[in-house]
């Protein structure tokens, strides 16, 4: 799917370091984000930046509120969006599970001996994903298992002092950051890094009973995503790529008030 390029809402998209432009958010619509682009000094390539939830203080609730990704509300269950398997993007990110599920113990990983009987699921169309047991991930560890429930790969990467994006799927380890590139007729390529949203998932995404990036009790970090995250953007985008926008965000913070994120924004009350 090719990424979606919306315009500034209240600015235009300009170079980082560039002095910032007054934002009219009383004028942009309730759904509106803020971006910005500019041209990659390597490469062919123009990026483009979701910088209201890169400023916006998202963060992971994982067994803290997460209400699950399943039809209905679920927070008992802790599976967070573990529910449905991960998809793998490649051959290499399928080598790097599998070397990393080689290592992981007992104490680590509930279903150990279920992994030994593999931990892909190839699809009729030739996807493949994460096994599932007992109706989730392979990796995901349960309420009732000693060492508490999550990711096992992630529990992994904690005790060994690793970047969980060193041992986990690149779906896992991204969300809810997005990467889309979109390569023109004459070879140059558009970069959008933007927030997961129910649409990107498919017709299954509307299916979800929540999603945490509109849910407002995920907007409780106490760093901006581009800090919290700030790994994971790098491996998505680059060191260079990230000082570069790094910097523009921390100067675009300083400046005039950013566009709130639409989780953020008060709702008018239904008639009635």
């Amino acid at each position: 799917m090719a990424p979606r390029r919306p315009a500034a809402a209240g600015r235009t998209p300009s170079a980082p370091g560039a002095p910032a432009a007054a934002v009219t958010a009383p004028d942009a619509p309730s759904d509106a984000h803020e971006w910005v682009s500019f041209e990659d000094p390597d490469e062919d390539r123009t990026w483009v930046f979701d910088v209201t939830f890169l400023l916006s203080s998202w963060t992971c609730i994982f067994g803290a509120g997460c209400q699950g990704v399943l039809t209905g509300p679920a927070p008992e269950l802790v599976q967070g969006c573990c529910s449905y398997g991960a998809h793998f993007t490649g051959d290499g990110d399928v080598r790097r599970v599998r070397a990393a599920a080689r290592t992981l113990t007992a104490a680590q990983w509930q279903f150990k001996a279920n992994g030994r009987q593999g931990i892909i699921h190839t699809e009729t169309d030739g996807t493949r994903v994460t096994r599932l047991v007992d109706d989730a991930c392979i990796f995901l560890n349960r309420p009732g298992f000693e060492g508490g429930p999550g990711c096992a790969l992630h529990r992994a990467a904690v005790e060994t002092g690793r970047l969980p994006l060193e041992l986990k799927p690149d779906v896992c380890w991204q969300l809810p950051l997005r990467r889309e590139d979109s390569v023109g007729a004459n070879g140059h390529v558009t970069t959008t890094v933007t927030q997961w949203d129910r649409t990107h998932w498919g017709d299954g995404g509307q299916e979800f009973h929540w999603w945490c990036t509109e849910a407002p009790e995920a907007f409780v970090g106490r760093r901006p995503v581009y800090l919290e995250m700030g790994g994971e953007l790098v491996a998505l985008v680059g060191p260079g790529v990230y000082e570069m926008l790094a910097g523009y965000l921390r100067g675009r913070a300083s400046g005039s008030t950013p566009l709130p994120h639409p989780a953020l924004k008060a709702r008018p009350t239904p008639p009635g």
